[in-house]
């Protein structure tokens, strides 16, 4: 199997007296799609910003690449380069055209020429189906576009992992499957990706494993098939079950995939 591109070791954070993860540990192996799910509150988001150090654990260990960034003296901007991030609500540049949103951490964190980051950018926009767009400003472009342009900015960056935070939960209904799609293409085409997501559909179409975090601790974890025919604890059913009523079968994505991988 190779080493873990991502090592979580005993993560605990509290914010004052709220304890939001009580000792969270997985690894995360290359190619590996990881789905984080559990209900509001119980620390997903949390989890990613720690993986990110954008909020460091109190106490235990995150490695990228076997490398600690909880060490004294660690550059943490360079690490960070290495570890994509996809955000609820795009976080994009306002006043930045969409391939100067995607190019400009080419530019000011790896240093590299304007010619060199506008056709890299290009490349990653290409990927998301967002090239045409390139020259358009956020509030010209849909929540689904915009998305799409968060994911390339994460992708051009050629990081190790890429971590999504619910990407889809602020969209409007309709623009969730294309952002979904392509999540799903970079999914097969073998990016290494952690996804906190209530999307059971696209988690059974590309997780290798899924995590149910609830109050803080990694309640149950299993293959999709595992949560979708025989979750063991009675927190998993019944949040399967809430978000059956709420969003629909989980099937739907399932069926996406294999009418994809019949073609």
């Amino acid at each position: 199997m190779g080493k873990p591109v991502l090592r979580i070791v005993d993560v605990w954070k509290s914010y004052g007296e709220l304890e939001v993860l009580k000792g969270v540990s997985f690894e995360l192996m290359e190619q590996e799609v990881k789905v984080i799910f559990g209900p509001s509150g119980s620390g997903k988001s949390t989890l990613l910003r720690c993986i990110n150090m954008l909020d460091p654990p109190d106490q235990g260990e995150v490695y990228l690449s076997e490398q600690n960034l909880m060490e004294p003296g660690i550059n943490l901007n360079i690490m960070r380069a290495n570890i994509g991030m996809v955000f609820q609500h795009f976080n994009l540049f306002a006043h930045l055209r969409a391939i100067n949103n995607v190019s400009i951490g080419l530019r000011r964190v790896k240093g590299v020429s304007k010619e060199e980051a506008r056709s890299k950018a290009l490349k990653a926009l290409n990927q998301v189906k967002m090239a045409e767009w390139a020259d358009h400003y956020p509030a010209q472009l849909s929540g689904g576009q915009q998305q799409r342009i968060g994911i390339a900015r994460a992708l051009v960056m050629e990081p190790d992992v890429i971590l999504f935070d619910e990407p889809t939960s602020a969209l409007d209904p309709e623009l969730i499957g294309e952002v979904l799609q392509v999540m799903l293409e970079l999914a097969k085409t073998g990016t290494t990706m952690i996804v906190v997501t209530h999307e059971m559909g696209f988690a059974g179409a590309v997780a290798s494993e899924m995590l149910f975090l609830g109050n803080g601790v990694i309640i149950e974890r299993g293959t999709p098939q595992h949560f979708f025919a025989s979750p063991k604890s009675d927190r998993v059913k019944t949040f399967l079950k809430q978000l059956d009523i709420l969003y629909g079968s989980h099937k739907g994505l399932l069926k996406l995939s294999k009418e994809e991988e019949d073609k």
